[in-house]
């Protein structure tokens, strides 16, 4: 935050990203939409060990492990499942995954000898991994069709026409700085401001004066230019003064957290909305997510849903029931 008297709790430019985001949806098992298990992950690759039949100038053999291969989409696949890596050479993070994948493999083959797949156990985690990969997989299915660029505009649109005015203003400010607890600070400081007061008054520059005697590092070179802002980005008391400014004015002294300021408006206006582009990926994301909350929404509606582990709901009596005939 440093010197400038910014809300810590505000930031520019979030109203229509915010209104995008607070689109959110639920399957009724949060946990299986927002995290990949290992389960799945192990289990996709070992298929892939046992069952890759591309040409060998497509995807070459990598290694082999006790007769079993190891191709090249094979490493493709685990470096995905992976996620994001410590930094390394593309070497490297080849020797990573082959390594990784021979080690898998191995493992794999002794609990085969073990005929561990052969559980009960392990059957139902492989029905749960097969449903799960299938779930994901039409999702993103239904996810990539809906992501067309008339669907983004369209939020876009939506977004923008829903969002209220809000004034904004372009404002510079001097600052001497004052800790909070220090009355006889304050006081110096006050002193300080107002003498730079009485030089604004005798027509001096305000971002030349900034320049010289402010304390905000960054003003010092940008002659304290806090640029556009809204009512909420500023502590109460800074915002109160630059608001009530008409522009060109200057303002007495302002006390905050930071010190004492003297506070210039230079300008009002109504906030613009952020363009399509500088929302575009929450657009995206919103799009997507409508689409998959669409299509659960359907099929939950079309489903016959019937809970074994809970008690039928007695249904309640009517609020003022008919009287008997």
């Amino acid at each position: 935050m440093g010197e400038k008297p910014r809300h810590p709790q505000n930031h520019a430019g979030q109203n229509l990203k915010d209104s995008l985001m607070t689109f959110s949806f639920s399957a009724g098992s949060p946990a299986l939409w927002r995290r990949a298990t290992l389960l799945g992950a192990a289990l996709a690759l070992l298929v892939g060990t046992s069952t890759a039949s591309f040409a060998q100038d497509k995807d070459p053999l990598i290694a082999t492990v006790n007769g079993t291969q190891i191709h090249q989409s094979d490493v493709n696949a685990a470096e995905e499942e992976a996620g994001q890596l410590p930094p390394m050479s593309a070497e490297q993070k080849q020797d990573y995954m082959v390594q990784f994948l021979t080690d898998m493999t191995l493992l794999t083959q002794a609990a085969e000898a073990k005929k561990m797949g052969d559980s009960d156990d392990f059957k139902r985690k492989m029905e749960f991994a097969r449903k799960k990969q299938l779930m994901e997989t039409l999702l993103q299915s239904v996810g990539k069709d809906a992501t067309t660029d008339e669907a983004l505009h369209k939020a876009y649109d939506d977004a923008v026409k829903s969002m209220p005015p809000e004034e904004e203003v372009h404002a510079r400010h001097i600052l001497i700085r004052a800790p909070q607890d220090d009355a006889k600070a304050s006081d110096e400081a006050k002193k300080k401001i107002e003498a730079v007061i009485a030089r604004l008054k005798k027509g001096e520059d305000f971002a030349k004066v900034a320049t010289e005697v402010t304390e905000d590092p960054s003003g010092k070179s940008n002659g304290g230019d806090l640029g556009w802002f809204t009512k909420e980005q500023m502590v109460p008391e800074f915002s109160d003064a630059a608001f009530g400014l008409k522009p060109g004015e200057f303002s007495g002294p302002v006390h905050t957290q930071f010190g004492w300021h003297v506070v210039k408006t230079e300008d009002k206006r109504t906030k613009p909305a952020p363009t399509f582009d500088e929302v575009k990926p929450q657009l995206e994301q919103y799009v997507v997510r409508k689409a998959q909350a669409e299509l659960v929404t359907k099929l939950r509606g079309e489903a016959k849903v019937e809970r074994m582990d809970k008690k039928a709901e007695t249904a309640a009596p009517p609020a003022n029931p008919a009287p008997a005939k």
